[in-house]
C-alpha cells in the first residue's frame, strides 16, 4: 500500500518553498493540483434583492481573500464609495494583509483575529455597538451567526459570491493513491463528478472535522486526518502516515 500519487482538491500553492514541495522532496510521492470547487461572484442587482444596503453598515466582517474581493466588487459595481470611516474586521492576518489591495492599511480601522471566527468574537464584542455586514458565500459556516447572535450585535449576512462545483470529467480514469479534501464542498463535488466512486484502496485525507463528518456521511473511510496533536498541517499528517506505511 505505498503511496506515489496524491491529489490536493485545491489550486496549486503560488509560494516558493511551499511545504508541499517539501512533502516531495522527502518522500518523492508526485503530487497533483486540480480545484474540486471554484467561486462565481453574485451580481449586484442580487444583492439588492437580497435587500442589503452596504450605506447602512458601519462596519464590514472578512473571513476570507474571497469576502474581500467580492465585498469591494460588488461596491464597485453599486457605484458606491466607500468611507474611510468603514472599520473592517478581519478574520486572520492573512486576509487582512490580503485587504491591502483595495485600501491604504494605515488610514483604516483594522482589527484582526488571529485564525478562527470565534478568535475574531472578543474583537467584534468592543465594538457591539457598530451595524455588521458579512459578505459571504452561498455556504455560510453555521458558527458564525451562532456566535453573532449570543453577542446581540446588529449584523448582516449577504450573499456577494457561490461555491460551485467544478467539472472533472478529464479524471474520470485517472487514478490517486491519495484523496486530499478541505471541505465538504470537495467532497460533494467528488461525489457530483463521479457518483459511481467507489473507494477501494484509495486513501482519504481531510482537514477539519466538518470535511470529516461530511467525508463520513458519504461513507468514505477517513485514512489521513489534521489538524491532530500530532499532525497540525495536513502535509505533516501525510508524511506521518507515509512514515508509518514503511
Amino acid at each position: 500500500m505505498k503511496v506515489k500519487t496524491i491529489l490536493v482538491s485545491q489550486p496549486e500553492p503560488k509560494m516558493e518553498n511551499s511545504p508541499y514541495q517539501t512533502l516531495v522532496d522527502r518522500t518523492k510521492v508526485k503530487i497533483d493540483f486540480r480545484s474540486f470547487i471554484h467561486v462565481e461572484g453574485v451580481p449586484a442587482k442580487e444583492v439588492r434583492e437580497q435587500k442589503i444596503d452596504i450605506s447602512k453598515f458601519s462596519a464590514i466582517v472578512l473571513t476570507s481573500r474571497n469576502s474581500v474581493d467580492h465585498f469591494f466588487r460588488v461596491a464597485e459595481e453599486m457605484r458606491y464609495k466607500i468611507p474611510d470611516s468603514l472599520k473592517y474586521f478581519c478574520q486572520s492576518e492573512a486576509v487582512a494583509y490580503y485587504l491591502q489591495k483595495y485600501v491604504v492599511y494605515r488610514k483604516r480601522k483594522i482589527y484582526v483575529g488571529k485564525r478562527t471566527f470565534k478568535e475574531l468574537i472578543p474583537l467584534i464584542k468592543k465594538h457591539k455597538n457598530e451595524t455588521f455586514l458579512i459578505p459571504s458565500s452561498d455556504k455560510l459556516q453555521d458558527e458564525v451567526p451562532e456566535q453573532l447572535d449570543a453577542l446581540s450585535v446588529k449584523w448582516t449576512t449577504g450573499t456577494f459570491f457561490r461555491t460551485v462545483i467544478s467539472d472533472l470529467s478529464d479524471l474520470a480514469d485517472v487514478k490517486y493513491d491519495i484523496l486530499v479534501f478541505f471541505s465538504p464542498s470537495g467532497i460533494e463535488s467528488l461525489f457530483k463528478n463521479f457518483p459511481g466512486f467507489t473507494q477501494d484502496k484509495t486513501r482519504i485525507a481531510v482537514f477539519g472535522n466538518t470535511t470529516m463528518k461530511t467525508a463520513e456521511e458519504m461513507g468514505l473511510r477517513i485514512d489521513i486526518q489534521a489538524p491532530t496533536p500530532e499532525s497540525p498541517s495536513m502535509t505533516m499528517a501525510i508524511e506521518n502516515y507515509i512514515k508509518d506505511l514503511k
